[in-house]
C-alpha cells in the first residue's frame, strides 16, 4: 500500500483517486450506514469538500482503499467553517452544540474528517496499515502548514486505536449518540507529530465497515 496527499489544486495529478474516494465514502456512509447526507448514485460530497480541504488517500494495486479529509480550523468557505465549529455554532443537524468546550480558530489546530477504509481490506493487519498511512498523510500535510494538533469526532474506543498506532489521543468533550447509526461519538485530539511506531502493529479493534471501523467524522446535514 502507498499513500498520496493533495488538495483540490493538485488532484488532477492523481487520476481518478479523488472520485474513487468520494465513491468509497458513498458506499460506506450512505449505502451501508444510511446517513442522510449529500450524494448521488455514485459519490458522496458535502460542503467541506472545498478548496480549503486537504486529502490523504491510500492506494493498493492502484485503487483507493482508504482515505481522510482534513482542514485547518481557520478554514472558511462561504457560510461554513469546519465541522466541529459549525456544530458549536448550531449550523449542523444532529451534532450537539456543546460537543466541544471551545471551537478553536488557529492554524495550529486542524480537523480530520470522513475517514473510510474499503471492505476489500479484510485482515486486521491490512486495515491497521491503511489507517496508519492515512493518518501519516494528514499529519504530514498539517505539520507542513504549522499545525501542532489534530482534532476529530470519533467513537470513544478510537482513542485506544490511535494510541496503538503510535498517535497519542485524548478525549476533549462529552459523547453523544448519532441519529444516523445510533452509535456513540466523542471529540478527541492528538498531537500532530510523527507516530512512534515505525511498523504498524496488528491491532485487533479494526473490524470491517459493516459493523464499522468507526468513521472518525460524523457529518450531519447543514441547517443552512
Amino acid at each position: 500500500m502507498e499513500k498520496i496527499t493533495f488538495n483540490l489544486t493538485e488532484l488532477h495529478n492523481y487520476g481518478s483517486a479523488f472520485f474513487e474516494f468520494l465513491a468509497l465514502r458513498k458506499q460506506f456512509f450512505v449505502d451501508q450506514l444510511g446517513w442522510d447526507i449529500p450524494h448521488d448514485d455514485d459519490v458522496e460530497m458535502d460542503q467541506y469538500d472545498n478548496p480549503k480541504a486537504y486529502y490523504s488517500l491510500v492506494l493498493k494495486d492502484g485503487k483507493v482503499v482508504g482515505g481522510m479529509r482534513a482542514m485547518a480550523t481557520t478554514a472558511q468557505w462561504g457560510s461554513h467553517t469546519y465541522m466541529l465549529r459549525d456544530a458549536v455554532d448550531g449550523k449542523l443537524i444532529g451534532i450537539p452544540a456543546d460537543i466541544i468546550p471551545h471551537a478553536e480558530v488557529t492554524p495550529n489546530v486542524w480537523e480530520a474528517t470522513r475517514v473510510v477504509i474499503s471492505d476489500k481490506l479484510t485482515t486486521h493487519a491490512e486495515r491497521s496499515e491503511c489507517l496508519a498511512l492515512v493518518l501519516d498523510g494528514v499529519v504530514e500535510q498539517a505539520t507542513m502548514k504549522g499545525a501542532t494538533e489534530i482534532i476529530a469526532l470519533c467513537p470513544p474506543v478510537f482513542a485506544r486505536t490511535l494510541r496503538q498506532l503510535g498517535y497519542p489521543a485524548k478525549i476533549i468533550g462529552e459523547p453523544y449518540v448519532n441519529l444516523h447509526d445510533e452509535r456513540r461519538y466523542v471529540a478527541m485530539a492528538m498531537p500532530a507529530v510523527r507516530r512512534k511506531v515505525e511498523r504498524t502493529p496488528d491491532i485487533v479493534p479494526l473490524p470491517n465497515s459493516t459493523h464499522v471501523m468507526q468513521p472518525l467524522p460524523v457529518h450531519a446535514p447543514a441547517k443552512i
